[in-house]
């Protein structure tokens, strides 16, 4: 089955996304390094890892389907942050509105009955649950984690 125009463009659209998910998150690792915080600027250059593999993963996708990869320039990410909590705020706030990109692209690979497109989007919805939640789970549990550290517990 041949990739259509309009889903090719759409996950063109997701592919700057992705990208653009990226810098963000390195621009929060700068930020945090600048602040002495390694922990965060550790996971938030993680995060800049894993978004660029969903980059990759979208990029080949379309290749694979026989269609065409069009870059995009990628938007400035901000750099001045007020603390760390507005940076894990911000992404939080950023990952729903990923999700909410991804949910339309699977909705419209539904349309155009695009079964492969919805398998590879299916993947995406699964992970970000892990990282989002419904109610933000996955980032209150990290935050919980990092709670622990300097609490007088040598294993926390």
């Amino acid at each position: 089955m041949e990739l259509s125009s309009t889903l090719q463009d759409a996950l063109n659209k997701h592919i700057n996304a992705e990208l653009r998910s990226a810098y963000l998150y390195l621009s929060m690792s700068a930020y945090c390094d600048s602040i002495d915080m390694p922990g965060f600027a550790h996971w938030f250059r993680a995060q800049h890892d894993e978004e660029t593999s969903h980059t990759f993963k979208i990029f080949d996708f379309v290749n694979d389907r026989g269609g065409r990869v069009v870059l995009e320039a990628i938007q400035q990410p901000p750099s001045d942050f007020t603390s760390v909590l507005d940076a894990t705020q911000r992404t939080l706030d950023h990952e729903r509105k990923v999700t909410s990109m991804i949910h339309r692209l699977y909705e419209q690979s539904v349309e155009e009955s695009d079964y492969p497109a919805q398998v590879l989007l299916q993947w995406f919805i699964s992970e970000h649950l892990k990282l989002v939640g419904d109610d933000g789970a996955g980032l209150l549990m990290i935050d919980a984690r990092l709670a622990e550290r300097g609490s007088g517990d040598p294993t926390g």
